[in-house]
């Protein structure tokens, strides 16, 4: 064991690393992207497609990521420039690196701001404050909670303070406990959630829009969308999964541990539509409502049935416990980098980042108030920080994180962290071609080039 692994420690288990590792993939994209994706994009179909790419894209790649993170035992800045000396190749794929750590850093930034929102809709809906609200009166309501920004900021700063509590206990009083309670709450909501969804008289219909596919309505922008939702809902390209991997004991299985992580991020996907969908449906909206499913849709669904006051709490605080799991992953990466490379205790580090990321938060609390007519290259603060991250970085980190391990890595070394055998090669052909090649169309069709 090197002494930085000695510095951070090690997931006493295989499931720890597992729960902390779904945690990371579970977030704002299962619970609310997912749906409305599906929504626009024909359900059925589009799902389909979804699960190919998770199978055929996602698991080789995060397969990589944690074969990259165990073989360096170190932030994904130092495993790089580590594995690329190791591999005599240059120093341009710390670059990579790099690009992980602060693609993570800046999305972690704007997901505090809009997880606040859904902590504010967990007193908002179980308070009753929306009770028998129509949907001009809920979209008030929303407009006015982004037009404040003293009462976003305060939310912002809670659920940055939760995440940063956690984050600074370390890998095993802080993370691997603190996912050990947090997932299994998770899914004991999901399962109270779809057990609601079945009273609601609309059941069957949300069932057979999500799973009956209707090739029909599936275009080849919903391909592209399928396959980039399939990468960015596995947390891919942003360092975590690969810092979650410097902790994984020699003995566990990268494979399975994959296999396990993104059949728990799927099954997270799917029964948050099994539960958004029926509500939707019984309340005569339409499933094709866009980003504005959550705060604008959902929460008049909630107001006109019986025992929505309760339940819509219990989807927000979903909602903010799956953004948790995924806040304290997104940061880790640069607390593990400050740790090593500047000196500082656990605590100093999450001190800084933290502080450095709130105030980064501000420009997208601003964005839509006192920001709201200022714009860098035709998009606000937050807009461009989405922008950035999401179509750029995270592509781009992916498409860099396949390469290297397929073409810069020995096939020793990946051996050996893998296992050899029929699955290994297929691995290796897929991560050399077949996830390069994908994550490259995501990208083009993200910057407009096709």
């Amino acid at each position: 064991m090197t002494d930085l692994t000695l510095r951070h420690g090690l997931w006493s288990s295989r499931l720890a690393f597992v729960l902390a590792a779904s945690g990371s993939a579970i977030g704002l994209g299962n619970i609310w992207k997912f749906p409305y994706l599906a929504g626009d994009n024909g359900g059925g179909a589009f799902v389909l497609v979804y699960l190919l790419c998770v199978v055929a894209i996602g698991i080789p790649i995060m397969m990589a990521e944690t074969l990259l993170g165990r073989r360096g035992r170190q932030s994904p800045i130092n495993t790089l420039r580590t594995l690329a000396a190791e591999a005599g190749a240059g120093g341009f794929w710390q670059g990579a690196g790099w690009l992980a750590v602060l693609a993570g850093f800046l999305i972690l930034s704007y997901y505090s701001v809009i997880a606040g929102w859904a902590m504010a809709y967990i007193l908002k809906v179980g308070g009753g404050f929306l009770n028998q609200s129509d949907a001009a009166a809920v979209r008030t309501a929303f407009l006015e909670l982004k037009a404040s920004p003293d009462l976003q900021v305060i939310w912002h700063t809670l659920f940055m303070l939760a995440t940063l509590l956690i984050v600074g206990r370390g890998i095993n009083d802080g993370i691997e406990r603190a996912t050990r309670i947090m997932m299994p709450a998770l899914l004991l909501m999901l399962v109270l959630l779809d057990a609601y969804a079945m009273t609601t008289g609309s059941f069957q219909r949300g069932l057979a829009f999500l799973f009956q596919p209707d090739f029909s309505r599936l275009g080849g922008g919903s391909l592209l969308t399928a396959m980039g939702q399939a990468f960015f809902s596995l947390g891919l390209g942003m360092g975590s999964i690969m810092v979650y991997g410097a902790y994984l004991p020699d003995r566990a299985s990268i494979a399975q541990s994959a296999w396990a992580v993104t059949l728990a991020d799927t099954a997270v996907a799917l029964a948050a539509g099994i539960a958004i969908f029926p509500i939707v449906f019984a309340n005569g909206m339409e499933p094709t409502l866009g980003p504005g499913l959550i705060f604008e849709t959902l929460p008049v669904a909630f107001a006109h049935m019986p025992g929505g006051a309760l339940f819509g709490a219990v989807f927000f605080a979903l909602v903010v416990l799956a953004a948790l799991t995924s806040a304290i992953a997104l940061i880790e990466p640069t607390i593990a980098y400050l740790s090593e490379n500047r000196g500082l205790t656990r605590p100093e580090a999450c001190l800084r980042a933290g502080l450095v990321c709130w105030l980064l938060g501000l420009g997208t609390v601003f964005s839509f108030n006192l920001w709201a007519n200022r714009t860098w290259f035709g998009k606000n603060f937050f807009e461009l920080i989405d922008f950035l991250t999401a179509d750029l970085m995270l592509p781009v980190g992916g498409i860099l994180v396949a390469l290297f391990a397929g073409w810069v890595v020995e096939s020793q070394v990946s051996e050996a962290e893998l296992g050899s055998g029929r699955g290994y090669r297929l691995w290796r052909v897929t991560i050399r071609y077949l996830a390069p090649g994908a994550v490259g169309l995501v990208f083009l069709r993200a910057i407009g080039a096709i």
